[in-house]
């Protein structure tokens, strides 16, 4: 690796391996809130303050950053209808709780059980499928004007989303100096000059500046505190749509540890310890429900920046952080990233969620996973069909447990269960 985790960059280089982090979480962070009807830049100053937060918690030893969680999305437009941003915090606040609980149960019951619950054999396919689960993700920003319903097949869009990801293959493997360790940056940056370029010849507006021009150079985010903003009062249902969801995150920020420890040859659930990076993530959710922003999750797209660039200093995702909440501030700014069209975001999602999915393949190669025996390939071939199949379980409307949870508990039950020789 070129930046160990307690290692710190030079100043110039600083700014833009943060600025870099800072490009990749964008496009997810900010898509969240205006799902919901929220103001994206209360989205950006509560992920940097909830990264900061959880590098406190961890006591600076976890490079995780977070950003705005896509599992609350239904409940959180349901509870917008019913009871407005108040519903939505409390519903957050709650998520933030059953965290800080189970980090509570998990410090006093000890953690000696990781190690049996989560073998490579499991925890390879996992990663592989947090990769893969969000392949369809990538591939329709990639190629669809309405990426969500699938609509609006655009040969220009997928034109400029493999220009942006060929560009970051390139900036990677031929790149030399700082140009080698800023791929992502420079991909996305070449795909949006690309976009340019691209709807000016065929006619159409890919890159829409009027936002842009019509922003304010300061703005303050729209923040929504209990007590100050709105009155408090008792959502029930805010607390029993939003709360079980957050046992769902936890086996997603199960499987995100598990990508750390493998990137950075560490052991995150011993030291600082499960109970401290669930805490950690807790705390993050709880400053966002204050604020009156989306809860908050650790991201895979900055994991995947930190498994192509080899860099994996906490000052770097710190200098992320601190980015976000003073692009929170600058209107202009957040303009101007909001306008980075959806195939260069997809491009170089393709490159990221790719890098997770290869290093959940590492995991199994390095430990020598032997798949001549029945039961390593049986666990392994259920968890990657029921991840990447996108199998979901639906116990009500707006409460779904999700393919990777779904494959991960899959994967615990076969380890636990099925026995070492058929």
């Amino acid at each position: 690796m070129l930046l160990k985790v307690d290692e710190k960059p030079k100043g110039g280089q600083w700014f833009g391996l943060s600025f870099q982090h800072l490009f990749a979480m964008f496009g997810s962070t900010v898509l969240v809130p205006i799902l919901v009807g929220i103001d994206p830049a209360i989205a950006l100053l509560s992920s940097g303050l909830g990264t900061l937060a959880h590098m406190s918690v961890t006591r600076f030893k976890v490079p995780a950053y977070m950003g705005s969680s896509f599992a609350y999305i239904g409940a959180m437009q349901l509870l917008m209808k019913q009871g407005g941003m108040p519903a939505i915090a409390q519903g957050a606040l709650t998520g933030g709780l059953v965290y800080l609980l189970v980090a509570l149960i998990v410090r006093f019951a000890g953690q000696g059980w990781i190690d049996r619950v989560l073998p490579p054999i499991v925890v390879g396919p996992i990663v592989m499928v947090i990769g893969l689960s969000l392949a369809p993700v990538a591939i329709n920003d990639s190629m669809y004007t309405n990426p969500g319903a699938m609509t609006g097949y655009s040969l220009p869009f997928l034109i400029i989303s493999m220009i942006t990801v060929m560009a970051i293959v390139v900036f990677s493997i031929y790149g030399k100096g700082f140009l080698s360790v800023v791929p992502i940056l420079l991909g996305i940056v070449t795909g949006y000059v690309a976009a340019i370029i691209i709807g000016k010849i065929t006619g159409h507006t890919i890159v829409d500046f009027n936002n842009v021009t019509h922003a304010n150079w300061l703005a303050l985010p729209t923040m929504e505190i209990p007590f100050f903003s709105y009155k408090w009062a008792f959502y029930p249902s805010a607390i029993l749509t939003m709360g079980p969801i957050a046992f769902v995150t936890m086996t997603e920020h199960f499987g995100h540890i598990m990508v750390l420890n493998s990137l950075t040859g560490k052991d995150y659930f011993k030291d600082p310890g499960l109970d401290k990076t669930l805490s950690g993530d807790g705390l993050a959710q709880v400053i966002a429900s204050v604020l009156g922003a989306p809860p908050v999750t650790s991201y895979g797209e900055n994991i995947g920046v930190m498994a192509i660039t080899k860099i994996h200093s906490i000052y770097v995702i710190a200098g992320a952080a601190v980015l976000a909440i003073v692009v929170s501030f600058v209107g202009k700014i957040t303009a101007l990233l909001t306008s980075i069209p959806s195939p260069v975001i997809g491009g170089a999602s393709i490159a990221l969620f790719g890098v997770i999915a290869a290093s959940g393949l590492k995991i199994i190669v390095e430990n020598k996973i032997n798949f001549d025996i029945k039961r390593n390939l049986l666990i392994s071939s259920v968890v990657l069909v029921i991840g990447i199949g996108g199998m979901v379980l639906e116990i009500t409307q707006n409460l779904q447990i999700s393919s990777v949870a779904i494959a991960t508990i899959i994967g615990i039950v076969l380890n636990l269960v099925l026995p070492e020789e058929a």
